[in-house]
């Protein structure tokens, strides 16, 4: 049977976040538009803008990591380009959902959203995604559930590969519970 898809549906956008958006949120990035935006094939319905940045501006128009690169290139990921930049108040309004890669990150966010909120009058609170706020969330809790993506950064090349690994779990788990909700069989 052909996947349905309630046409009514408004695709969702998702920012991916890390400390210094060279190794891990441009790795969920790439993983996310090659299992949704895969060349020569039609976009996910679901999925419209992805994009990921840092709490920091460590790295700010660097590219990616050369370990994350060659993670994403070795599993099949190669046309994947990217500069680092540093999260704007704006995101908060830009995107449907943003994904922490770590606890750290998320509470950060968390505290963000809520000056966000704040600055336009409104309480801060969880439902802010209801007011136009993007939803922010901790990726691995598309995976077993509160799962961290560790910093590969000051390790070898085994963290990138686990990296990688998580980044492939927790997109098809974000993209079935999307697709649950959505109606999409």
């Amino acid at each position: 049977m052909a996947p349905s898809h309630n046409t009514t549906t408004k695709p969702v956008s998702v920012l991916f976040v890390c400390l210094g958006n060279i190794c891990r949120s441009p790795m969920a990035e790439a993983v996310f538009l090659s299992l949704t935006h895969p060349p020569n094939k039609q976009p996910h319905p679901l999925i419209s803008r992805i994009d990921s940045c840092g709490t920091g501006a460590y790295h700010l128009l660097s590219p990616p990591d050369p370990r994350t690169l060659s993670t994403l290139a070795a599993n099949g990921i190669s046309s994947y380009t990217h500069l680092a930049r540093k999260l704007e108040p704006a995101d908060f309004e830009a995107f449907d959902y943003i994904m922490a890669m770590d606890k750290e990150n998320l509470a950060y966010l968390r505290r963000m959203r809520e000056r966000v909120s704040k600055r336009r009058g409104e309480g801060g609170s969880e439902e802010a995604g209801e007011r136009g706020l993007a939803k922010v969330m901790l990726w691995g809790d598309f995976g077993e559930g509160g799962e961290e993506v560790v910093d590969p950064y000051y390790g070898g090349g085994e963290g990138f590969e686990v990296a990688f690994e998580q980044m492939v779990r927790f997109s098809r788990g974000f993209l079935e519970r999307l697709e649950r909700r959505e109606g999409v069989v």
